[in-house]
């Protein structure tokens, strides 16, 4: 949409309190907002306040609009739709996932374990920071009160005990050795654990070390030395005594969250007191475009109404400062929630701790997207796409194309193309890579627009790549991961901020192929890219975050590449006594029918199903 559409469909909407969604032409949210005049407000983006929203304008296609009756359910609104359809151009909540949780599960027999996506029915406990001190604990509770750890398919419909209770980690609930209400009555400790009754746990620990002590058993009681250990330290400031709750205020349960931003991204730390005890701390990634000088006021603005739409507020909130605009604090009040932003005293020195929270949380959680973005030049490099080709000298051609969101990979945007037969490379990843770009441009691609292109191969390769992206017209840049005896190298086009900023006396290697199952250089004349090779420490987390996205698309490139061969009729389907499943064999073994002719008796007796008769057969035929 230009200026003058916006301005056109903004006259058709009504000056009342609402919310607003940008729609491109697939009918995808890409930006929500809330309006005290839906009128007024949509019509500003005629004249977009960063070049980030102007951009997501000229994407939008349609600008739909829902009214309500008061601002207040505007803000809960705008919450709910953010959260469900995740906009791309909106600041958005993520989910912490970065630290494990210990959960007992909702079943007849609850079972213990440790989980990062805890179960809806499950009572659950931390997130915690050690990963190790986690998994000693919960062996040490299995071992002491034999609560079951084991799938609901392994629990079911037993015979006899399975090794766990052999071993002593199990009371085997599973076939009647313990009855249930014995059974609860030792998952009721397990619960008195984790909730901060330390003593649960580790008094009967103690008792076996001073008992293996006794017993001369030493290498048993310093195991026991280690595990009490890591019990008496599993609760070592999870509920440190901050004040009484508020006499003259009423004020029980009291949120102090810290909020911190560097560039697209944001993290805000809560901490919550209950009773004058710190009960629960956690941690909250999001994406903060259109960063300010008022980026925390915005996130905290943002991250407010989307984590309490579906929680319980709290009787008092304490902020490093006010949340930006006046929506967010008057509908807190509007609650009865105290919102307040202490300069000095007790309630001063909890956002201090809030805000180093936040603050650490960023470098915790580096996914390497971050460094990306830094080698390449880029303000992100949160969606990054990698690209490879495969094919047996130019057969069975295909390509794959595999996506990273946030450093992870992210199956359902995985793609793979049968390509052209040609034994070409450069021209194989041109098409791939084309295709790719003409479907976005012409919106027929789902999937939003990665921040980076990565292609597995040379100079060749990416200078192939960015002609195609050039063609379609697609705004996105590309670099290549190449191979050669020093290791892997960064190839970035000449001319960008990664490519200032190559190693001295880095020069540029020979071209390598992307062509699997030993096959020979392309055929097409190589081709410079224009770009410079720059090494990267091998502890690098832009480089490992690369060497994933090459490796990714190579292993799902090559797999495609075998089932797409394996599925070409040859002439080896008409040779007598060579089945389906030779031919796959034999294919490979061998690579191509070519080299299936070329093969000595000797080395097609090599292979399994192929005897001496079979392989006399195949070399008459072929």
């Amino acid at each position: 949409m230009d200026g003058t559409a916006v301005r056109e469909r903004a006259a058709d909407l009504p000056g009342e309190p609402g919310v607003y969604h940008f729609l491109d032409g697939d009918g995808v949210v890409l930006y929500v907002g809330k309006a005290v005049d839906l009128r007024d407000r949509v019509r500003s983006y005629a004249d977009p306040r960063s070049e980030r929203i102007r951009r997501m304008v000229e994407r939008a296609t349609a600008v739909d609009v829902a009214v309500t009756d008061t601002e207040t359910q505007a803000l809960l609104l705008e919450a709910n739709v953010i959260k469900r359809h995740q906009p791309r151009y909106n600041v958005r909540l993520k989910d912490d996932k970065s630290y494990p949780l210990v959960q007992l599960t909702g079943h007849e027999f609850p079972r213990i374990e440790i989980t990062r996506d805890p179960d809806d029915a499950a009572a659950v406990y931390g997130p915690y920071t050690n990963k190790g001190r986690v998994e000693t604990v919960v062996k040490a509770l299995r071992e002491t009160y034999g609560v079951r750890g084991c799938s609901d398919h392994k629990f079911a419909n037993r015979d006899r005990p399975c090794l766990d209770h052999d071993i002593g980690l199990c009371t085997a609930p599973c076939t009647g050795e313990i009855g249930r209400e014995g059974y609860l009555t030792d998952v009721e400790s397990v619960e008195r654990f984790l909730e901060g009754e330390t003593g649960v746990l580790a008094d009967p620990v103690r008792r076996a070390m001073e008992a293996a002590s006794q017993e001369q058993n030493f290498e048993r009681a310093a195991n026991l030395r280690d595990r009490l250990a890591a019990v008496e330290a599993f609760h070592e400031g999870s509920a440190a005594a901050v004040s009484g709750p508020d006499d003259e205020r009423g004020e029980r349960v009291v949120d102090v969250l810290g909020a911190a931003v560097a560039g697209d991204r944001a993290t805000v730390a809560r901490l919550r007191s209950e009773d004058g005890q710190l009960v629960d701390r956690e941690r909250h990634a999001l994406r903060a475009p259109d960063g300010t000088e008022e980026a925390v006021a915005g996130v905290l603005a943002a991250f407010v109404p989307q984590y309490y739409a579906e929680r319980d507020l709290p009787d008092a909130l304490l902020l490093p400062e006010r949340p930006a605009g006046d929506e967010v604090t008057a509908w807190l009040d509007r609650e009865g929630v105290a919102v307040r932003v202490p300069g000095t005293g007790r309630e001063a020195t909890l956002v201090d701790l809030a805000l180093k929270n936040a603050r650490r949380a960023g470098g915790d959680r580096d996914d390497g997207t971050r460094a990306l973005a830094e080698v390449v030049g880029l303000d992100a490099a949160d969606r990054v796409e990698g690209f490879d080709v495969s094919h047996a000298q130019g057969k069975a051609v295909v390509g794959s194309n595999v996506a990273f969101v946030d450093g992870s990979a992210e199956k359902a945007d995985y793609r793979r193309k049968k390509l052209t037969e040609r034994n070409d490379d450069y021209a194989n990843m041109r098409e791939l890579v084309g295709w790719r770009a003409e479907r976005a441009v012409d919106g027929r691609d789902d999937r939003p627009d990665p921040d980076l292109l990565v292609i597995d191969g040379g100079e060749g390769q990416l200078a192939a790549a960015r002609e195609a992206v050039a063609a379609a017209g697609w705004d996105v840049p590309a670099v290549a991961l190449a191979k050669d005896e020093d290791g892997d190298r960064l190839l970035v086009p000449d001319g960008s901020a990664a490519a200032k900023r190559r190693d001295p006396g880095s020069g540029p290697s020979a071209p390598t192929g992307a062509a699997t199952g030993g096959a020979p250089r392309p055929e097409s004349t190589s081709r410079s890219s224009d770009a410079r090779h720059r090494s990267l420490p091998d502890d690098h987390p832009a480089l490992h975050l690369l060497q994933r996205v090459r490796d990714e698309a190579h292993r799902f490139a090559v797999q495609y590449h075998q089932r797409v061969r394996d599925e070409v009729r040859t002439v080896l389907d008409d040779v007598p006594g060579v089945g389906p499943q030779t031919r796959r064999r034999l294919l490979r073994r061998f690579g191509s029918v070519e080299n299936v002719r070329a093969a000595s008796a000797t080395d097609l007796t090599s292979v399994p199903g192929v005897g001496e008769k079979t392989a006399e057969t195949i070399r008459e035929r072929l």
